[in-house]
């Protein structure tokens, strides 16, 4: 995955933090789906959106999944990221005071489908990921460093797994 933005500071998993919610209850998730220039349709039915997002989440969340084509995803890595390309997922968390996860996800949708077809998988499991990837950011997971990553790495093939979606870091064979 290519991006995380403004963010919150460091402070890992919010379960770390001392906000998770109680074995019993499930976060809350106030979840915006959005289309930005260039995309005529979500890559994925809302509530499938949905799940992949309230399965990530470990705290109370207010998200906004925004997809978007080539020029609004370069524009956005190029402002927040000193990046000139369309990456495949960016996301700025805000900082909230309350415990409550708030960010916005932004999707490339032509980068996903052509890295789709480069790693022989289907758009579903890449946008699976994508979003499971861009959700943890938000929940505080960074992969800047060699630990960071390898706990990030193993919350998203876990996650993946419960949709049965193989390991993404595992190459095919």
């Amino acid at each position: 995955m290519n991006g995380r933005a403004r963010t919150r500071p460091e402070r890992g998993a919010a379960a770390r933090r001392g906000h998770a919610a109680p074995d019993s209850a499930k976060p809350s998730l106030s979840l915006s789906i959005q289309l930005g220039d260039g995309v005529r349709t979500l890559p994925a039915s809302r509530a499938q959106l949905r799940r992949w997002v309230a399965a990530a989440i470990d705290v109370d969340a207010t998200l906004t999944l925004r997809f978007v084509g080539e020029r609004e995803a370069r524009s956005l890595n190029a402002r927040y990221r000193q990046r000139d390309y369309a990456t495949n997922v960016l996301t700025f968390a805000y900082p909230d005071d309350d415990g409550r996860v708030n960010a916005d996800i932004v999707i490339c949708v032509p980068v996903a489908r052509r890295e789709a077809r480069a790693r022989r998988k289907t758009l579903a499991a890449h946008l699976a990921h994508l979003v499971i990837h861009g959700v943890l950011h938000a929940c505080g997971h960074d992969h800047e460093l060699p630990a960071q990553a390898e706990r990030m790495e193993a919350a998203e093939i876990a996650l993946l797994a419960r949709f049965r979606i193989a390991d993404p870091f595992r190459p095919r064979g």
